[in-house]
């Protein structure tokens, strides 16, 4: 049956895609890669603004690697999960030291870069080079999982089964395969969404085994959910965007102010620095990091 899938996925997404510059056929390797960084765990309606902006700044995975990790944070402003920001740094000053500052086209290379895991490397391959790669976001695994093992979510970390469906999902010949992975991805983000999905409008509505099972309710492990109101990650939040916000170095006070609670404010500040993400001077004073990030 996933065969039968493909034509109708594919055609769907020829009249429905969005019309994203990531995708457009000038779109560079690197921009395809920023955007699969920028577009983890992050809303496209977000990311568009601050990629044209990083894209502008830094075109080339060197002109990112020349510039100091904290400007890549800075630059990263709201967009959430700041690691991230040192993970692109970290992959773009390998870009540039190993392979002579070009994206590589290899699998194996994109999975060798600093902060590049199994989907990203296969996003890439497949997105900017157009390779035969099973490209398994949260979207595009809840699709399988209702169209195909009759489910209504997936399990909530990617299985051995699940990378066997997508591979056999996947069209034999290349350029195909990598058109239906960002058909499948666009399906689930347009049309087989987790919480309300348009199974009237879903060009595979005649096929998926969970609408034709009734849509039996998910009976799995409690799905975990977003919070973030006084969690300390909104409080890492203030106190990165404090740093971000001063070209100089901020003293302690200044991150005070920002978070009344000063067990969790030392408990946070602690945890960015751990990451990278601040580096402290004196006694009560800090800044976005300089030199060379640690990978991760």
């Amino acid at each position: 049956m996933p065969h039968a899938l493909n034509d109708l996925v594919i055609d769907w997404y020829a009249e429905n895609a969005r019309d994203l510059p990531w995708r457009t056929a000038d779109a560079t390797p690197w921009a395809v890669m920023v955007s699969e960084f920028m577009l983890q765990q992050t809303p496209v309606n977000r990311v568009l603004p601050m990629y044209q902006t990083w894209l502008a700044r830094w075109p080339t995975p060197t002109d990112l690697a020349d510039a100091e990790p904290g400007e890549a944070v800075r630059a990263w402003g709201r967009l959430g999960y700041p690691r991230r920001a040192l993970r692109l740094h970290a992959a773009a000053t390998a870009i540039r030291d190993r392979h002579r500052g070009q994206v590589p086209r290899d699998h194996d290379k994109l999975l060798a870069l600093p902060g590049v895991g199994e989907y990203t490397a296969a996003a890439v391959a497949s997105f900017a080079f157009r390779q035969r790669h099973a490209v398994l976001d949260t979207n595009v695994r809840r699709v399988f999982a209702r169209t195909i093992s009759g489910v209504e979510y997936p399990p909530q970390s990617t299985t051995a089964a699940e990378r066997r469906t997508a591979t056999d999902a996947m069209p034999l010949d290349a350029a195909t395969a990598a058109t239906w992975a960002v058909a499948v991805m666009e399906l689930g983000a347009l049309v087989c969404t987790a919480r309300t999905p348009r199974c009237g409008d879903c060009p595979v509505s005649a096929l998926c085994a969970w609408r034709l099972a009734g849509k039996p309710a998910y009976d799995g492990p409690p799905r975990r959910g977003q919070t973030y109101a006084g969690t300390d990650r909104q409080c890492r939040g203030r106190l990165l965007a404090v740093l971000r916000e001063s070209e100089n170095p901020v003293g302690q006070a200044a991150l005070d102010k920002v978070w009344e609670d000063p067990v969790q404010r030392a408990r946070a500040l602690d945890g960015l620095v751990a990451d990278g993400l601040v580096e402290p001077l004196a006694d009560g004073v800090y800044r976005l990091p300089s030199g060379s990030p640690v990978s991760a």
